[in-house]
């Protein structure tokens, strides 16, 4: 605050300095000391910092008005702030709308008698909206506002086009801005869309709407224009529409445009007139072409396989097509089997599936899904499972060996288990009878399983004992073993 004191005291000195020298008995040496201290004093101050006056509150109320009605005054509130004072008495407000219709008013100070020293400043002031300006979204925008230079400063603290910052309503593009309507129409003139992403005859600049899948038109017969495809809607409570101005080529059928027959397509892409927007359009013109022609892939069949050796690797044919090349199939199996381009890589047996499509593009129509498949085999397998067809009871117990040809580990089981029992490799006999023994191989991921089963008649007799006698022929001994032995001819008993 003394600061402000100061300048204005120089500001003061500077007015009545003549008369100040011509009515006075004071010397000048007395006058040049005052205006030494003044000029000092301003110096030692003029060290604050450089700022603009910055922008408060700027408001106006109401927001709305309706010309045909009676009541169209609105009152402006702008506050500012400058921390060495504002130079303003009045502040100039312009109203303009998007069509360049203006209207203007002034505020002024509501502090009376002027105080300079303030640093808050409030200006107010209303207008009668005329009943002949055109309805529409008006902004309110400041002139100069122009602070008190720091002592000992040139520069001008000016800042200039201060707007309402905050949203006054929901209307989009006009949330700041104060609506004027006429019969209840505002006819705001807005892009209420956004597009097309493509050039067509008449548009030669693509926007970039934001789409979530960006497309590119196919302008032939049995094609299909939906403008939400290439228009962004921009205000959600509008429909976007599209009209047709050539039914014989290009016809519209539930807000979707056909392409019916070869030639120009002359076409609108339009938002329709609201309380709150005008009408906005977007015409264009294209050539259709003939129609795309259906991918037809040539495809060859792949022989069943056998699962040796996997992981291996089959080469098969490759598919070309001219409208995308050669394809990549697509792999139903990937736990199976893994198709790329010319080959398959073989991982497990089972039924391997994969299919070729060709996709569409602007010359062709998607081919169908051809679907391959064939059958990875696990190779047969054999075991060699020997046991004696009869088997006294007094045996007890008896060993079980048998050996498959993949090498897996066999296992026994039973379906006689009052007969005969199993206890892993051992056959345990519990009574006479038929005993059925099973060996089982249970498969590998080349080999199929096998089992091999036996059939055992268990009787219920004690076996003779065995005898071993020697037999000689001159200096030859030979022993012979049996229940009841007998030496070989020419030999005799030793």
């Amino acid at each position: 605050m003394f600061q402000v004191l100061i300048h204005h005291l120089i500001l003061y000195t500077c007015l009545v300095f003549n008369e100040f020298l011509k009515k006075s008995s004071v010397l000048l040496s007395e006058v040049f000391l005052l205006v030494l201290i003044l000029t000092f004093s301003s110096s030692a101050l003029a060290n604050e910092t450089y700022s603009i006056p910055k922008l408060v509150s700027f408001e106006f109320s109401p927001t709305e008005i309706e010309l045909n009605s009676s009541k169209r005054i609105v009152s402006f509130e702008l506050i500012v702030f400058h921390p060495t004072g504002i130079e303003n008495s009045v502040i100039d407000i312009s109203l303009k709308s998007s069509t360049n219709d203006s209207l203007s008013l002034s505020l002024r100070r509501t502090d009376f008698p002027i105080n300079l020293q303030l640093t808050n400043v409030t200006f107010r002031g209303a207008i009668e909206i005329p009943t002949s300006i055109k309805n529409g979204a008006y902004t309110a925008e400041s002139g100069n506002v122009i602070g008190i230079s720091p002592l000992g400063s040139t520069a001008v603290p000016r800042a200039n086009n201060f707007k309402v910052t905050k949203s006054l309503n929901k209307i989009l593009g006009a949330e700041d801005s104060l609506i004027i309507r006429r019969g209840g129409y505002l006819n705001l003139d807005f892009k209420t869309f956004v597009g097309p992403s493509h050039v067509t005859n008449l548009v030669q600049t693509r926007e970039y709407p934001n789409l979530l899948n960006y497309k590119i038109p196919i302008w032939k017969v049995g094609e299909a224009y939906n403008p939400l495809d290439y228009f962004e809607l921009k205000v959600p409570s509008l429909e976007l529409n599209i009209t047709s101005k050539t039914n014989s080529v290009c016809e519209v059928e539930n807000k979707i445009l056909k392409f019916k027959s070869e030639g120009d397509c002359n076409f609108i892409v339009s938002t329709p007139q609201s309380k709150d927007y005008s009408y906005k359009q977007f015409e264009q013109i294209v050539q259709i072409t003939s129609s795309r022609n259906k991918q037809e892939l040539s495809i060859q069949n792949i022989d069943n396989q056998l699962a040796s050796n996997l992981p291996r690797i089959i080469n098969i044919p490759r598919v070309y097509t001219i409208a995308n090349g050669y394809l990549i199939p697509k792999n139903l199996t990937p736990e199976i089997c893994q198709a790329e381009d010319g080959y398959v890589n073989l991982l497990s047996h089972g039924t391997c599936r994969f299919t070729y499509q060709s996709k569409e593009n602007q010359n062709f129509l998607a081919s169908k899904v051809y679907e391959i498949s064939f059958n990875i085999s696990r190779s047969p397998q054999t075991i060699n499972f020997d046991l004696a067809q009869s088997i006294s009871l007094d045996k007890e117990i008896i060993g079980l060996k048998a050996v498959s040809s993949s090498g897996g580990e066999v296992n026994f089981s039973t379906i006689t288990p009052s007969i005969c029992k199993i206890n892993v490799n051992m056959l345990e006999l519990k009574k006479s009878g038929i005993c059925k023994v099973t060996a089982t191989q249970i498969g590998t991921e080349l080999f199929e399983s096998e089992s091999v089963t036996k059939i055992i008649n268990i009787e219920n007799y004690k076996s003779s004992p065995m005898k071993t006698i020697s037999c000689t022929k001159k200096n030859l001994t030979k022993k012979v073993k049996g229940v009841n032995p007998k030496c070989p001819i020419g030999y005799k008993i030793k």
